[in-house]
């Protein structure tokens, strides 16, 4: 009976800390998935720890159970103090670091969770049907654990050492359709700041200076400078304000920018929200693009730069982006760049309709921030469920090569950290091809 209690009491926590946590965050419905598997799973993986914890020493004993709820219990905790203080005020620094933190031990607590679950399946099969105990499945186990852990570590050097280990890519892009005056022009694209996870502001500026060091003629912002809402860049403004490009600097929106992500007290001040973006990028002094284009012009000769707002393939992304619009009273005959934060609207719209797209480029996926890219090997997490995930792409269509490219941004999501995939900052060259 009393066993039945602890476990009706379980689930039903879980169950109100989910739906606590869908109320304060609408659009994460797969994390939050994600997580009540986890949580359920931790119960699960208890039952097959908690007797050899029994075997310690009390002092020994009681340590392990503490270290092993302190995840769900820490959660618990950050859940109900949300509820009575909203998570956008919370300290940026502070959140970032929490949730990453909870983030990593979640994610290293899965291994041994799913190894233990196939070594009892494998125990379980090899008993029934053959009559043999396999004596060294709880050696697989214990590994398991161990594995974990040295998981759990390297996410935390993700999280000090690579996190800001900007990495600069340079893309050279020959076309006919380049003015000769705008031969070897420098575009430098950086994209997903996301201040709102950002725990350093002096490696910001690092970032600002990289940028600089490039002589870029003109800076391109591909979107999501926000995480949850525009306060996140005070305190920031002043580092961004350094950065300058002879022809300026030119911005859109992401997904993230429209303050989707949290509850809001109501539709007055999330419109609030989105009117202090406006000033932001006012204040910064750079062309906030949206749904419209702009000219850049070198003597007699010009190029377009377009920008639309955030387009997403799948429903969970706004669908603000039209091209139509934003292309509206441009010279087509004169080289075309794109802006769009999300790969995906390369991909749906423009390399099928709309063949006078010189280049498209985009972020959104931060590259999946984990995975491998040395030499000829490149994988991200993210290669499983989006083959955009960064680099260069090129589709024909019609007789015509659409291109993209997709910078791995420079900030994070989530987890505050990188690993194998590094913050990027973009240089896009220019070359004019005579016909």
């Amino acid at each position: 009976m009393k066993k039945a209690l602890s476990l009706a009491l379980f689930f039903s926590g879980v169950v109100a800390l989910i739906l606590i946590l869908l109320s304060f965050f609408p659009k994460y419905q797969g994390v939050l998935i994600f997580l009540t598997v986890f949580l359920l799973g931790d119960l699960v993986l208890w039952f097959s720890v908690r007797t050899w914890i029994s075997r310690r020493k009390p002092i020994i004993r009681s340590l392990l159970t503490i270290l092993y709820w302190l995840p769900a219990t820490s959660l618990a905790c950050l859940v109900i103090y949300g509820f009575f203080r909203p998570f956008i005020t919370w300290n940026v620094t502070i959140m970032a670091v929490l949730l990453s933190l909870l983030m990593m031990t979640i994610v290293a607590k899965m291994i041994p969770l799913l190894i233990s679950l196939l070594s009892r399946l494998i125990g379980l099969i090899s008993y029934n049907l053959l009559k043999i105990r396999i004596v060294w499945l709880k050696w697989i186990e214990l590994s398991a654990w161990i594995i974990g852990g040295l998981f759990w570590l390297t996410l935390g050097l993700g999280m000090i050492i690579w996190v800001y280990d900007f990495k600069v890519t340079t893309v050279d892009f020959p076309s006919a359709r380049i003015p000769a005056s705008f031969n070897n022009f420098r575009i430098v694209q950086f994209s997903d700041v996301h201040l709102g996870n950002w725990t350093c502001r002096e490696k910001l500026l690092e970032a600002v200076n990289k940028i600089n060091d490039l002589k870029p003629d003109l800076i391109v912002f591909t979107g999501d400078m926000f995480t949850f809402s525009t306060a996140e860049g005070k305190g920031f403004i002043q580092y961004l304000k350094q950065l300058h490009a002879r022809c300026g600097i030119v911005a859109i929106m992401g997904n993230h920018d429209y303050g989707d992500y949290v509850r809001w007290e109501n539709t007055l001040v999330k419109k609030l929200n989105l009117e202090d973006l406006y000033s932001f990028y006012t204040d910064l002094g750079w062309n906030l693009l949206l749904n419209r284009s702009v000219a850049i012009r070198s003597g007699s000769d010009s190029i377009n730069i377009i920008g639309v707002q955030n387009w997403g393939a799948t429903k969970r992304f706004q669908r603000y982006g039209d091209i139509d619009k934003a292309e509206t009273g441009i010279n087509r005959s004169c080289f075309c760049l794109l802006l769009s934060h999300d790969p995906s609207y390369w991909d749906s719209i423009i390399c099928r309709q709309h063949p006078e797209i010189d280049l498209t480029l985009s972020g959104h996926t931060h590259g999946g921030q984990f995975g491998i890219e040395t030499g000829s090997l490149r994988w991200s997490i993210l290669s499983w469920s989006n083959s955009l995930w960064g680099g260069y792409y090129i589709k024909n269509k019609a007789g015509f090569n659409s291109r993209l490219y997709v910078n791995r941004g420079l900030g994070t999501v989530g987890y505050a950290g990188r690993v194998g995939i590094k913050p990027e900052i973009t240089l896009i060259i220019l070359h004019s091809i005579r016909r």
